[in-house]
């Protein structure tokens, strides 16, 4: 299945940090990817996220914005707007 991809949008990027902010239109996603740093979220929007995981496996998170949580380096998943609605985070990792 092909889907739209998600808008990036790079804030900062210097020697410490990369802040990205994340636009998905209804059913977008990021594609496949591994995290090269450790990375904090934070929530935009309310969102309802559909996150595929090595192995096949899927599962959806809904978290309300202005929330936050943090992965560590090597998550891989993709992540898709499971909702009827544009959705958006900040991502900031940690170099």
């Amino acid at each position: 299945m092909t889907r739209e991809p998600a808008t990036a949008t790079t804030l900062v990027d210097d020697e410490r940090v990369r802040v990205t902010r994340f636009d998905f239109a209804p059913g977008a996603e990021t594609g496949w990817h591994v995290h090269g740093h450790d990375y904090v979220i934070t929530l935009v929007t309310d969102c309802e996220m559909l996150l595929e995981e090595p192995g096949g496996t899927s599962r959806t998170v809904t978290m309300a914005a202005g929330d936050a949580y943090r992965r560590p380096i090597g998550v891989e998943h993709n992540v898709i707007n499971a909702g009827t609605k544009t959705m958006s985070f900040v991502e900031v990792e940690l170099k």
